[in-house]
């Protein structure tokens, strides 16, 4: 058995050494394949002879042999080219990496995780402003944040004159000071529209 190294493992395919074909293994596969191809020729020429001849047609056997030959080099060819199967198995996908254009609704949806845990706490805050006030707003102070640290390079710690400037009155009272009760969804709608030209 022998011994993988780190270095091994990340190498890419191309820098591994290339192990040297013997020449036996090359001429032994190639003759293997030929002989069968000829072989398959022989029987298909075989029965086509003696079908043409059954019909009362005559056709040189060269050229018969020709083209049961130019078929059968045809057919490999195509086969070469074809792309993989897609697999059977429902669900799966085949090793190119297509996609069967079905949705798979057991696999877990990244947006449709985002939008459920937004989901939840809203509707949890309909009934209980507490809860807005503890769960929906921190989350919108932290995406504020974020935002501008991404776009600006400011957060509402670091810089807090640059950061009213650049959320606003309106919306940095909404983020500073938690409301009585939970807003309506026009008023949270025009909240997450300020949030997003920031």
């Amino acid at each position: 058995m022998s011994s993988t190294s780190i270095d091994d493992l990340l190498r890419f395919e191309e820098d591994r050494p290339v192990q040297p074909v013997q020449p036996e293994q090359v001429h032994g596969g190639r003759l293997r394949t030929v002989v069968g191809v000829l072989a398959v020729a022989a029987a298909v020429t075989a029965v086509a002879v003696a079908g043409l001849r059954v019909v009362g047609l005559r056709v040189s056997l060269l050229v018969l042999v020709a083209a049961v030959l130019t078929l059968l080099v045809i057919r490999r060819i195509v086969t070469s080219l074809a792309p993989p199967p897609k697999s059977t198995l429902p669900g799966s996908r085949s090793r190119s990496g297509e996609e069967d254009g079905m949705y798979n609704w057991d696999a877990r949806d990244a947006l449709r995780t985002a939008i459920n845990g937004w989901e939840l706490p809203l509707e949890w805050s309909r009934t209980r402003s507490d809860r807005f006030s503890h769960v929906v707003l921190p989350r919108l102070v932290e995406l504020a944040d974020e935002r501008m640290r991404l776009k600006h390079g400011v957060t509402r710690e670091s810089d807090p004159a640059r950061a009213q400037v650049l959320l606003g009155d309106r919306l940095w009272t909404f983020l500073e000071t938690p409301p009585r009760r939970t807003p309506s969804p026009r008023h949270l709608a025009a909240i997450v529209a300020e949030l997003e030209k920031i």
